[in-house]
């Protein structure tokens, strides 16, 4: 029988492409980060319905947080916002294209923060297939941007690759911080859980980079109201991406469960090649079959 946490991480992958596919058209009107804040200032609403509709329909107590839920919240939701912000960093280097390369590496990052902070231990097998799998998101990512095993190695030492390593770790790092808050929170169902938790986090990342902007960007705060219509789009394809992405982590380590999410990438190849139509490399190609062999290998023995 197929476990819960896969196919709900699949779900998760299928509406975080959609949502990136409308921040795309929002990033027409907005700076990224004006687009990054309409993430989580339109899930908002909707994650908080989701929620209240869970505890009045299985009649549920308003859970109690504990301090070391609230700060796995705090740093995790905080470890989201800077990972955007160095992302658009990465993109400031002449060498930006191996540094972005080499922010796809946040499965590595999640087992390894996920092992420090919350001392989860994944299988030998797990590690082979996760190595794998990202190693085909390096193949798929060089071919995107047209990049050689040559320069990847000379860029290696790069102010542009630490910055997107520590981008990965950014990235990683919430998703391991965003599962120890669930663990901390001792909520039962899990499906509440996920979603308290979620609602909490996106009050925290809403409130932080709404002062932030208001002190610092009011006019790019203004427009992300203005431009609310695609704003509600991309906010509501995030809240249940976000929604499906929190309930795998009540079910399975966190590592596991962004790995899995890399078929984002197969989903979006295949759109790539079959509906709009566009050539693909032989990198991407390679890339796409070590993310597909990667997670086969997971599921079936990590």
């Amino acid at each position: 029988m197929i476990e819960l946490w896969i196919p709900i991480t699949v779900v998760a992958g299928f509406f975080q492409n959609l949502r990136s596919a409308i921040q795309k058209k929002l990033k027409d009107d907005l700076s990224t980060i004006g687009a990054a804040y309409s993430r989580f200032i339109y899930a908002l609403p909707v994650a908080l319905a989701y929620l209240l509709l869970l505890i009045k329909a299985d009649n549920l107590p308003i859970p109690d947080p504990n301090t070391r839920f609230l700060i796995f919240c705090l740093i995790g939701g905080i470890s989201q916002i800077l990972f955007t912000l160095s992302l658009l960093w990465t993109f400031t280097y002449k060498s930006f294209a191996v540094g972005t390369t080499f922010s796809k590496l946040e499965v590595i990052m999640v087992a390894a923060v996920a092992a420090l902070v919350l001392g989860e231990t994944i299988s030998h097998w797990a590690v082979i297939s996760i190595g794998i799998s990202s190693l085909g998101v390096l193949a798929l990512s060089m071919g995107e941007r047209n990049i050689s095993a040559s320069s990847l190695i000379q860029g290696l030492f790069s102010k542009a690759t630490l910055l997107g390593l520590t981008t990965a770790s950014l990235l990683g790092a919430s998703s391991a911080l965003f599962r120890g808050a669930t663990q901390a929170l001792n909520y039962e169902p899990f499906y509440a859980n996920a979603a308290y938790t979620l609602v909490v986090s996106l009050i925290m990342q809403t409130l932080i980079m709404g002062i932030g902007m208001l002190i610092l960007d009011r006019a790019n705060l203004i427009s992300v109201f203005r431009h609310w219509r695609w704003g509600a789009l991309a906010g509501g394809a995030g809240a249940f991406a976000s929604i499906c992405w929190f309930t795998a982590f009540t079910l399975q380590k966190a590592a596991f469960v962004r790995a899995l999410g890399q078929i984002e990438l197969v989903f979006t190849f295949l759109a790539t090649v079959f509906y709009f139509r566009e050539k693909v490399t032989n990198k991407e190609i390679i890339g796409v079959i070590l993310i597909t062999t990667g997670i086969i290998s997971l599921l079936l023995l990590g």
